[in-house]
């Protein structure tokens, strides 16, 4: 039994299909196929079940696969030890995002995180919060930027800031005559919120505390179902009603724009914002100044905010 072996046991678990796994591991399928083949001789065992497609593990495969999985990542760590002796951070860091954070947290940090440390290839996947976890636990990410908490036992939450819910509303609607808006003056049917499957979505339902029906007027001709707050931006001001931002979004507003941005009075909905890795999670020196950078960039109004009204994302 080797580490390469166990290497091809996960990519195969990963990816379920053989020719995709040997591209990810470099190697041709057939060395690949012969070495599980070695392994499973080796054993006493098999560890797929190769007539279903995808293929899947056997039931002992399963519990192979999860060991290998820990044996592999303690592996790494006698690389980790090696580089942190270095002066130098190097290597890859595959960054997973929701779509409600990345294009405006990304912008603040990334350019002063890469010239600090040119020797890091930063990797970013713009992803819904399943689909992070997913490859988190498949380590197909190093780590993960988005709203917790996640109620999720393998995964470890490392908060880095609390950020506000703002309203956006159409200047002819009667709210945007207030400075501040209580949640429950907000109607489900002026609202505009994104699509299924995305957190943001669940947090504005959840401060309204509402379900049924939104975006739009009962009867209206117009019903627009979006994936990004941009979208729901433009159609708040072009058509009617309201929709809910995060405070992030709001800071390179031109002064136009942000005439029609409203605060909620106190005490304040926010969600936090996290970094989250695997429980056995590697790369720790990276994802540690990575916590910094994405810190020292947030302004100082935001990460020094206390915890409050978070808004939970389920």
């Amino acid at each position: 039994m080797t580490l390469v072996q166990l290497e091809y046991l996960i990519a195969v678990d990963t990816h379920r299909h053989f020719a995709t796994a040997a591209e990810h591991c470099f190697v041709t399928q057939p060395t690949l196929s012969m070495q599980l083949q070695k392994l499973e001789e080796e054993l006493g065992v098999q560890l797929f079940d190769r007539s279903r497609v995808p293929v899947r593990p056997t039931e002992v495969g399963k519990e192979i696969i999860a060991q290998a999985r820990i044996v592999i990542a303690e592996a790494k760590k006698i690389q980790e030890l090696v580089q942190n002796q270095k002066q130098e951070l190097s290597g890859e860091l595959r960054i997973g995002v929701i779509p409600t954070l990345a294009p405006y947290l990304m912008p603040l940090f990334i350019t002063s995180f890469l010239e600090k440390y040119p020797h890091v290839r930063v990797v970013v996947q713009e992803l819904l919060t399943n689909e992070i976890i997913e490859k988190l636990n498949h380590e197909l990410l190093d780590v993960g930027l988005l709203v917790t908490p996640l109620d999720n036992r393998n995964i470890k939450e490392l908060p880095l800031f609390y950020e506000a819910f703002m309203v956006y509303v159409n200047p002819n609607h009667q709210l945007a005559k207030q400075k501040e808006i209580n949640p429950a003056e907000l109607l489900p049917d002026d609202l505009w919120v994104l699509n299924e499957g995305h957190c943001f979505r669940s947090q504005v339902l959840n401060i309204c505390n509402r379900g049924g029906k939104v975006g739009g007027s009962e009867g209206a001709n117009f019903d627009y179902r979006s994936g990004s707050l941009e979208t729901l931006k433009r159609i708040v001001e072009t058509q009617h009603g309201l929709t809910l931002l995060p405070e992030l979004s709001v800071l390179e507003m031109p002064d136009d724009k942000k005439k029609l941005v409203r605060s909620f009075s106190e005490p304040q909905p926010m969600r936090e914002v996290s970094l989250v890795v695997h429980k056995s999670f590697l790369k720790k020196r990276l994802i540690e100044v990575l916590q910094k950078e994405i810190i020292d960039s947030v302004p100082e109004s935001i990460v020094k905010r206390q915890k409050q009204k978070v808004i939970g994302i389920s």
